[in-house]
């Protein structure tokens, strides 16, 4: 599987804790390459793994990790409600990796697809049909370019908890093409075209929408240089705190600030 560079954002105050963070992504299979920067305060890590993965292995040092890039061109999506997670893709010369947790989920596969429009106004409702640029008939990532939507990533898979971390190569999708559209997981599993009925041409028989956002630009490696949250002063590690402990039924969990 492709890899790709993600590079976090860790608090590294001494040469010991640049070797705890080290060690703890030692002889992990799937990482390729790790570098380490405690003037920058940065680990860059070369991984075919979850970014979510190796944010956990850097933590258990007792060190707290902030993703700040992806590699490639890329672009990221958040959900929002009673369903949290997020998704991110970077473009490499052998495909697009789509890289994403999302918690909150039923146990078993749902749905998950691109569509056309990047219009939430009226909830998923607003978001058009598959992203399909070639007028062909629903498939799954694995069928001909012929007999498949350019936004159809097929299944991914929850456990018990309602958890589910997957990572992707799809050789069809271009992040250029998709940045200002729609994200959406669905309540049931996608039968890939491959049903008997009409709308399995059309959607896969994947249900009800259950969630659904914009995906929108977000940093590449060395791209993101906040320290500061502009919008209320908080430093980034206090951002981070705050976004873990304060959970409230507004239609996000915490607030994003934005550099440029």
């Amino acid at each position: 599987m492709d890899s790709a560079k993600i590079e976090f954002a860790v608090q590294m105050t001494c040469q010991n804790c640049v070797n705890a963070v080290k060690k703890s992504l030692s002889n992990v299979e799937g990482i390729k390459d790790v570098d380490i920067s405690l003037e920058r305060g940065t680990v860059v890590v070369d991984t075919n793994l979850p970014y979510s993965l190796i944010q956990e292995k850097i933590e258990g040092t007792g060190k707290m990790a902030v993703l700040k890039g992806y590699g490639g061109g890329n672009s990221g999506y958040s959900f929002g409600e009673s369903i949290k997670g997020v998704i991110r893709f970077a473009q490499t010369a052998n495909g697009c990796i789509i890289d994403g947790t999302v918690d909150g989920l039923s146990p078993g596969p749902h749905g998950l697809h691109i569509h056309e429009c990047g219009d939430i106004s009226r909830g998923c409702e607003s978001v058009g049909d598959h992203f399909n640029p070639q007028n062909t008939p629903h498939g799954g990532p694995d069928s001909k370019p012929s007999e498949r939507h350019v936004g159809d990533l097929g299944n991914i898979i929850a456990d018990n908890s309602g958890r589910v971390r997957f990572r992707i190569v799809d050789q069809l999708l271009k992040v250029p093409e998709i940045i200002g559209r729609s994200l959406v997981v669905t309540e049931n599993p996608d039968d890939l075209g491959k049903g008997e009925t009409p709308a399995s041409k059309i959607d896969g028989n994947s249900g009800k929408k259950l969630a659904c956002g914009i995906i929108a630009r977000s940093s590449g490696l060395f791209q993101n240089t906040k320290q500061i949250c502009a919008c209320d002063g908080l430093t980034l590690w206090d951002e981070r705190d705050r976004s873990i402990s304060e959970k409230t039924e507004s239609s996000t969990d915490y607030k994003i600030c934005r550099v440029s």
